[in-house]
């Protein structure tokens, strides 16, 4: 029904931006939820952000103010804005659609991952 691929990940270095990329086919994406997750090796998968389909935002405490969230329906494409990357932001990011949630559980529909990793 869904199916989504994540792009724009690489390496930068601490301070810089990167802007990912979350391309979605199904014609039922603009009714869900988009979510990005993001998991470092060792560690469980976490909230990074959501946008819902009416274009409510939030984001985690870690990334508010640094990253952003958008949608572009027409596209069917969601995008993550990450802006003054810290070491710590190193991951693999996850895109997904389903609920308007912070929880994983959430989500029907998961991308592959795109690696992102933040040098000192």
């Amino acid at each position: 029904q869904v199916q989504l691929v994540e792009s724009g990940g690489g390496l930068v270095q601490s301070g810089g931006s990167l802007r990912l990329s979350c391309a979605a086919s199904g014609r039922t994406f603009s009714r869900l939820s988009m979510g990005w997750f993001r998991q470092a090796p060792g560690k469980e998968r976490e909230f990074v952000a959501g946008i819902s389909w009416s274009f409510n935002t939030v984001f985690s405490d870690s990334v508010k103010g640094r990253f952003t969230i958008s949608r572009d329906n027409a596209q069917n494409t969601g995008y993550l804005q990450m802006n003054s990357l810290k070491p710590e932001d190193t991951a693999v990011y996850y895109c997904a659609a389903g609920a308007y949630r912070r929880d994983a559980a959430a989500y029907e529909y998961w991308g592959q991952g795109t690696q992102v990793t933040v040098s000192s």
